[in-house]
């Protein structure tokens, strides 16, 4: 498998290649030459396969020759060993259940499949000590800092924006310590997207580091997310029409990934991006015309991002015609009172605690089925509700119960620079 750049003006890289360096030297992201066809043995028999042999299915062909089999194996059963139930909310309506992972987000899968092949090119020496380089607007950041906590070679440097993430995400950044570095950034995650973007582009700097990132735009990270999705369907009824999928959309990575492996012919019906009151996607299928804007901040916090980077492979799989987008995708704007009114009516009627973000995705799952009777699906379920005490315990009318996770992070110190929305500081301070 190869993968060639979204801007063009870079060679075709294999897939050791295009996760060493996360974005193509153009400054565009990669994407696979072709988009491989899931075997009809691996679709008929796939209610009966471990969560394991499901991931290895379908990351060989994007991996290609670059790891060895045994090793792709390992790797792919490390980086799913944990639950993605698929929990019953009410009559047409589930929840994947993505935050039975370490940091209790669905970046989990990314991250340790990312940080595990990153791992074996590094020890195959053939590779200079790297730096993953990584903006977060509140999960990715705690995935991949323990995704990567003591990865030999490996040193991350995270931007977060200073007082925008929940206390729990904060936590996961700052605490570890060990080869994890977090920059505070004063101002937006579009802004600390933005310096990264910078530093990939900047040749002074690449002389001193070898960059890469950990964001959903490094293929590595990426294209696991598709596993979500074949998960769901193991526990789909077999006899049930294809189910419409609502995926809370920040970068748009997630559904991206989910679109691809229905390309790739996963039986999925209709998606649905549920954003907040960041809407450049719902805009442009609404009126073709896509404007990036800065960020606003709102109660699903990690969606909070006013110019996602992976709209554009959307725009690739789809090869760039809007009818054929609008055809399997539509987007909903959900704000905040309608995100509190979704986890207070769950709740209160059927004894389900969503998250915000599961919220919104919840919000726009149910308007579209009151356009489309019968219409069963599921939400993407993408952090556990522990993250977010500020929107969820008024609702409860107690404290959320800490899961161990985060009771280990309690009480340890915070760690972090803090860095201004400037790049030459950054520069600085990578130099």
């Amino acid at each position: 498998m190869k993968y060639y750049s979204l801007r063009h003006q870079s060679p075709p890289v294999d897939f050791r290649q295009a996760t060493i360096t996360g974005q193509a030297p153009d400054g565009g992201l990669y994407f696979p030459e072709t988009i491989p066809k899931f075997q009809p043995g691996f679709l008929r028999e796939l209610h009966g396969l471990s969560k394991a042999t499901v991931a290895l299915n379908v990351m060989r062909p994007y991996v290609g020759a670059t790891i060895p089999e045994a090793d792709l194996q390992r790797i792919c059963a490390e980086a799913v060993g944990f639950e993605f139930p698929l929990v019953p909310v009410h009559e047409g309506v589930f929840s994947l259940e993505l935050f039975h992972g370490p940091t209790l987000a669905f970046k989990d899968v990314g991250a340790r499949f990312m940080s595990r092949c990153l791992g074996h090119f590094a020890k195959a020496g053939d590779t200079p000590p790297v730096t993953v380089l990584v903006a977060t607007s509140g999960d990715t950041g705690g995935a991949v800092a323990s995704g990567f906590l003591g990865v030999p070679g490996v040193e991350v440097v995270i931007l977060y924006p200073s007082g925008k993430v929940s206390p729990v995400q904060e936590q996961q950044l700052t605490t570890l310590g060990q080869n994890i570095t977090a920059l505070e950034v004063a101002g937006t995650f579009d802004d600390c997207q933005s310096l990264v973007k910078q530093a990939f582009l900047d040749s002074e700097l690449a002389q001193r580091r070898f960059l890469t990132s950990a964001n959903s735009i490094n293929v590595a990270r990426w294209l696991p997310q598709q596993l979500y999705y074949c998960f769901a369907m193991q526990q789909w009824p077999a006899e049930a029409p294809a189910p419409v999928v609502a995926v809370p959309s920040g970068n748009f990575g997630n559904i991206c990934a989910g679109l691809l492996a229905q390309a790739s012919g996963l039986g999925l019906g209709h998606f649905i991006a549920a954003c907040n009151a960041n809407e450049p996607v719902p805009q442009y299928l609404r009126t073709g015309t896509y404007t990036p804007r800065p960020a606003v901040p709102t109660f699903s916090n990690a969606m909070d991002v006013g110019n996602p980077s992976n709209f554009v492979r959307i725009l690739e799989l789809f090869g760039h015609d809007l009818g054929r987008l609008r055809t399997a995708l539509s987007a909903d704007t959900v704000s905040d009172a309608d995100t509190v009114a979704a986890i207070r009516q769950v709740w209160e009627q059927h004894g389900y605690l969503l998250d915000p973000h599961g919220a919104v995705a919840y919000a726009a799952l149910r308007r579209y089925q009151a356009q489309h009777a019968g219409a069963a699906g599921f939400l993407l379920a993408t952090a556990h509700p522990v993250k977010f005490p500020d929107v969820v315990e008024p609702i409860l009318g107690r404290a959320i119960e800490l899961p161990a996770v985060v009771q280990a992070l309690q009480g340890r110190a915070k760690r972090s620079v803090p860095l201004a929305v400037d790049y030459e500081e950054l520069k600085a301070y990578l130099m």
